[in-house]
């Protein structure tokens, strides 16, 4: 993996000694990001800032918006600076650094000076200036030793992520705000895309993606970058919202100097607000928080889900108000295409909640049901642990369509991409399991796995092929969306007196409570040939409840229906006990080493 963008980091972060003790260390990242992105707009208009410093006398009688459009034409980017300074000629005069560098920020493009006033720097750059800091020069003077004009936007991502991880922990924020490593942005775009590589080599072929929890722009980066490399004449309109400030100025920062239109990148909680209402999108990425409440959010939710129902984007149901994971996926649903106009494609990270949480009748179970029953879940692939910088738990990608293929329709694809735990399960197992991740030579955080580019052997080319290939295996297992589903059944049995007799009311047995218990009957079961055959809630019934409690019935008013995900049951394999002998062995052997070594110590 390359370390230039930890190179570049780890320069940046040498400015936090600088602020120590004039700013708490959760304070850093106000300083910190903006200087950042200053010197990162400061490097890739370096080139032309002197032409358009020489056309400013020809436009001086037009609006600023129109100055605007011709001097980002001179720049030849969607922003410009017309200030006299830049870095340079900032640290060329130390006694006027507070009023040059405003009169720095005020000369870029309206675009460019919206995005940092969501930093709010002005604030932070009196508060440097003020004689009891006084570090504002010493700061502007460290970032302009910092050169950042051979950073790809792909590693200029790295850094602005790997330097808000270390913000997160300075300030002990929780574990679900985390950062997407771009391996995993480039798997799931690769699988989003699979399907449709031939039609996406057209020339001057449009396509829209979008990502309702944006970040920093790292997903909408790598779509646009992977589109661009196996098709230069296509285009990728990329749209998002996000919610923190300081995330959403770097993405539009990024946004402005890749070309694409700032404008796409709304701020804000997508909840409430549906900053992109009336849009609808060919592809769609997201790896919103985990286990994040919506409390904030929920009277406008619940009135949204009340007032709009499924013509709104919560119709499905509610998930638990402490994990909002279900709220995203249905509103990137809501943001499908028609099928007959292309239709959607979607690609979303959870955690292992959203697969089975949530009882029949409730909320989550609700909403996964109303997704099979309109055959939208194409796939799931597991990842494997410790890939996230901030949290260690394991992962799942969500692969949906509105528009499947032929033969991926009513049914759902399970991909598990986990591999051996550690090196130690690798060389007992004896196959080749870990075909899936490699260790980092440096943790980054709690990321201490990364899944590699191997062509079709290892990595994200090999879990691309097994989702293109669309065949059962060691690691692919494929179901009916009904396989899923199951019915949630009220067990009754009999009140009996003290005599043992039944109890009865208006001629029927009256249930006793404390007998009361709850089956979850599926919809299909194996067959004696190992087949999946529909099957009754009497039939089951029958074969597994009556021969252990005969006088027992279901009280039909309660049956409820369900559907959840059990993926680590599927990839289950049973591992045989181990025999009396290996085990006595193995104990005559400890006690043999520890008889040597007692022989030792007392000689």
């Amino acid at each position: 993996m390359t370390t230039q963008f930890q190179d570049k980091a780890n320069l940046i972060w040498e400015v936090a000694d600088l602020l120590r003790g004039d700013y708490k260390q959760s304070d850093y990242g106000k300083v910190i990001l903006p200087m950042t992105v200053l010197r990162r707009l400061d490097c890739v208009l370096a080139k032309t800032k002197e032409r358009v410093l020489a056309y400013l006398p020809k436009v001086e009688k037009l609006s600023d918006s129109a100055k605007d459009v011709t001097l980002n034409k001179i720049a030849g980017q969607n922003f410009h600076n017309r200030s006299q300074f830049d870095f340079a000629k900032l640290v060329a005069d130390p006694n006027n650094i507070a009023a040059n560098l405003r009169n720095y920020i005020n000369g870029y493009s309206a675009s460019a000076r919206e995005i940092l006033e969501y930093f709010n720097f002005g604030d932070q750059i009196e508060r440097m200036d003020d004689p009891k800091a006084d570090i504002l020069f010493q700061v502007v003077k460290k970032f302009a030793d910092i050169d950042l004009s051979d950073m790809s936007s792909m590693d200029m991502g790295y850094v602005f992520e790997d330097l808000i991880r270390r913000f997160a922990e300075q300030s002990n924020e929780t574990a679900g705000e985390h950062f997407t490593p771009r391996e995993v942005i480039k798997l799931m775009v690769n699988v989003l895309f699979n399907r449709d590589r031939q039609a996406l080599t057209q020339p001057g072929i449009i396509k829209t993606l979008y990502d309702p929890a944006c970040g920093t722009g790292g997903m909408l980066s790598v779509g646009e970058q992977h589109l661009k490399d196996f098709n230069p004449d296509a285009k990728l309109e990329v749209f998002g919202q996000e919610i923190n400030s300081e995330s959403y100025a770097i993405c539009k920062s990024d946004m402005l100097i890749k070309g694409q239109n700032p404008a796409n990148i709304k701020f804000g909680n997508t909840f409430t607000i549906d900053g992109l209402r009336e849009e609808r999108f060919d592809y769609m990425l997201s790896n919103p928080p985990f286990g994040v409440d919506w409390k904030k959010a929920q009277k406008t939710i619940k009135k949204e889900a009340e007032d709009l129902g499924y013509s709104g984007r919560f119709g499905a149901g509610l998930p638990r108000i402490n994990d909002g994971s279900l709220l995203f996926l249905q509103h990137m649903i809501s943001k499908m295409k028609p099928a007959e106009d292309g239709g959607s494609r979607i690609g979303i990270v959870f955690n292992g909640s959203p697969l089975f949480t949530g009882q029949a009748g409730g909320g989550e179970s609700n909403i996964r049901q109303w997704i099979m029953k309109n055959d939208w879940l194409e796939a799931i692939i597991a990842l494997p642990d410790q890939l996230f910088y901030n949290t260690g738990i394991s992962t799942y990608i969500w692969i949906l369509s509105n528009d499947k293929s032929p033969e991926r329709r009513g049914k759902v694809q399970l991909i598990n991409a986990t591999g051996a735990k550690d090196e130690e399960l690798i060389a007992e197992d004896k196959r080749d399991f870990n075909r899936f991740w490699e260790k980092m030579n440096r943790s980054l955080g709690n990321k201490r796995k990364y899944i590699p580019e191997n062509g079709e052997t290892k990595g994200i080319g090999f879990i691309t092929k097994l989702y293109g290939d669309f065949e059962e295996g060691e690691f692919v297992k494929i179901f009916p969306n009904k396989f899923f589903g199951y019915w949630r059944v009220t067990v009754e049995q009999p009140l009996r007196d003290e005599k043992g007799k039944i109890v009865k009311s208006k001629r029927k047995p009256k249930p006793d409570t404390s007998l009361r218990d709850y089956e979850n009957i599926p919809f299909l079961r194996e067959d004696d040939n190992g087949q999946l055959v529909p099957q009754t809630i009497e039939e089951y019934f029958e074969r597994e409840v009556l021969p252990h409690v005969p006088d027992a019935w279901i009280d039909e008013k309660k049956t409820k229906t369900g559907y959840e995900i059990n993926f680590t049951k599927y990839f289950y394999e049973f591992k045989p006990l181990r025999s009396l002998v290996e085990i006595r062995a193995d104990i005559l052997a400890l006690e043999e080493s520890s008889l040597d070594l007692e022989k030792r110590v007392l000689q």
